[in-house]
């Protein structure tokens, strides 16, 4: 057992949200009972999950998309009242670290989908320098775009979309987990064969076709499972409390 201060801070100390610019605020998003005993990870603070810790008796949910987000209306109304009163009528903390947790070197989603699909960074690019770039270390160079397509597949379990690319063997391999298709021509200015990422808009099948570069859009969801209960399990090891992933499924 310890305290939210205690939880907090060693939350922080590792994010270090402090460095980012985002979209929403980083921390403790809504505030339940003070003693700590049960951390509930998932990647979006939906009601689905909500539900789901309550009923795995958590007092702590850490998630990658809390509640709040910049350019709200800012009404408790709808679906944003049904999530805060079972957060506030069950006394449950909301952790939520965005960017943080797609930065961090070792636990965040970034490395952790490094970590699953055997892909070791060397160096960082794009905006905050979220986007990492580096090589297959756990075998030979995938001998195409398509053939990187197909592994990520099978590793995450979901369609994956390719766009354009060139034929023959895949060395420099860039990725950035969620909604990061903008991060694509900063992925192409630093040398990349492939950029992975969860989704893809308009433009950028357009700019896979004409630079030669493939795109690989596998899934904003199925691309940022592994940061949050990464670092959850990280935090709670070292506080001495329970922890428990939840995935609530979504086809995005």
């Amino acid at each position: 057992m310890t305290d939210r201060h205690q939880l907090l801070s060693t939350c922080d100390a590792l994010l270090q949200p402090e460095r980012f610019r985002d979209y929403g605020p980083n921390g403790l998003q809504v505030e339940g009972r003070l003693q700590v005993k049960k951390i509930v990870s998932g990647v979006t603070a939906s009601l689905a999950l909500i539900e789901a810790a309550i009923a795995a008796q958590a007092d702590t949910l850490f998630v990658h998309h809390g509640l709040f987000w910049r350019g709200q209306n800012g009404c408790v109304t709808g679906w944003m009242r049904q999530r805060l009163a079972l957060l506030l009528a069950h006394d449950i903390n909301l952790l939520a670290y965005h960017l943080p947790l797609d930065a961090h070197p070792a636990l965040g989603n970034n490395a952790q989908l490094g970590l699953r699909l055997g892909l070791q960074a060397s160096q960082r690019f794009g905006e905050q320098d979220l986007g990492f770039l580096g090589v297959r270390v756990d075998g030979p160079s995938f001998a195409s775009p398509q053939a990187l397509s197909e592994h990520i597949q099978q590793q995450l379990n979901r369609p994956v979309t390719l766009v354009g690319g060139k034929p023959g063997e895949v060395k420099k391999i860039a990725w950035c987990t969620g909604g990061a298709q903008n991060y694509f021509e900063a992925a192409i200015a630093a040398g990349a064969d492939v950029f992975i990422t969860g989704e893809i808009s308009e433009p950028q099948a357009h700019y896979a076709r004409e630079c030669g570069v493939a795109f690989l859009a596998c899934g904003h969801h199925a691309s940022e499972r592994y940061g949050a209960p990464a670092v959850a399990a990280h935090v709670a090891s070292q506080l001495g409390l329970a922890h428990e992933f939840i995935d609530i499924d979504n086809p995005a």
